[in-house]
């Protein structure tokens, strides 16, 4: 009851976060090696902010997540805004976001990690540079309106040899986005939500991939978040929903229902889940980004 109470109150609930996370996820276990493979790992934006009410254009705090288009791998899945690591680009807009007026230069326990884990805050910046750049890129998130609450153990994610480092992060100000190419459309999930045990389900999945691919034609069961948005149904699972379910139990102490006692979903999987079935291309923001840092990278190494 305490826990719904203090969805009422954002600063209370901003607060309770960023203390948890210091208290839950420090840097040893955000980076257990202190050192991060930049062809695998990626920065990704667990994005909280106020939900958007047709009537009073104003709500309850809300997870914010991109639901992937047709044209990207795993496509019609929930995710995270964020992407991986790319250094000429990220290393330089790194320094700009760890500047003390700046995002993660503000968070309260930036000093301290500084000082104590300075490898580890330099990965961190770099992890948090990738997750603005790529969710400027994905939605038009305004990096400078995004505050820095606190970072999150990875997740491996199974299917693909990629590792996911979450920023928790809050948006107040900005009410909308501009999906590109990547993104199909964005959803606003209450954390009330998220606390109602009845949402959640088991998801089982035929992967019907080709015959020489590994695995093939399996039916297996996940955990999963059921999400009635308008007259659709939307599915968080996978490594989404596991990062999801941990920053739930960090900050709320809530856990899911145990797999064995979920209604149970049907879905499937094909070939097209590993490729997606369009083409990337580079859009006019992307180059307009890589100019910019361009110039970043230059007044920084003067």
């Amino acid at each position: 009851m305490v826990m719904l109470q203090i969805l009422n109150d954002k600063t209370a609930l901003i607060r309770h976060i960023i203390r948890v996370l210091h208290e839950r996820a420090d840097a040893k276990k955000v980076f257990t090696d202190n050192e991060l493979d930049r062809q695998t790992g990626a920065g990704v934006l667990l994005l909280l902010g106020p939900g958007i009410n047709k009537k009073s254009k104003s709500g309850g705090p809300c997870l914010i997540l991109n639901k992937r288009s047709l044209k990207v791998r795993q496509p019609g899945d929930l995710c995270f805004p964020g992407g991986s690591i790319t250094p000429r680009l990220d290393a330089p807009l790194a320094k700009l976001f760890s500047l003390p007026v700046t995002s993660l230069g503000r968070w309260q326990y930036w000093s301290q990690w500084k000082r104590t884990h300075p490898q580890a805050a330099r990965l961190l910046a770099l992890l948090w540079a990738t997750g603005l750049r790529e969710s400027l890129e994905e939605m038009r998130l305004n990096p400078f309106g995004a505050k820095f609450l606190g970072p999150m153990p990875p997740q491996n994610l199974v299917m693909f040899q990629r590792k996911i480092y979450p920023m928790v992060t809050w948006i107040q100000r900005q009410k909308r986005f501009f999906p590109n190419w990547e993104v199909e459309k964005i959803l606003y999930i209450p954390l009330r939500e998220l606390l109602n045990p009845a949402n959640y389900s088991r998801y089982r999945l035929r992967m019907k991939f080709p015959a020489n691919a590994e695995p093939s034609n399996l039916t297996r069961d996940y955990p999963c978040f059921r999400f009635q948005n308008n007259s659709d149904i939307e599915i968080l699972w996978g490594a989404t929903f596991r990062i999801t379910t941990v920053f739930m139990e960090y900050v709320f102490g809530f856990k899911p229902p145990d797999l064995e006692t979920l209604p149970v979903i049907e879905g499937s999987l094909d070939q097209t889940y590993l490729t997606g079935q369009g083409t990337k291309f580079q859009s006019f923001l992307q180059i307009a980004i890589y100019s910019i840092v361009s110039m970043l990278n230059k007044l920084f190494s003067c």
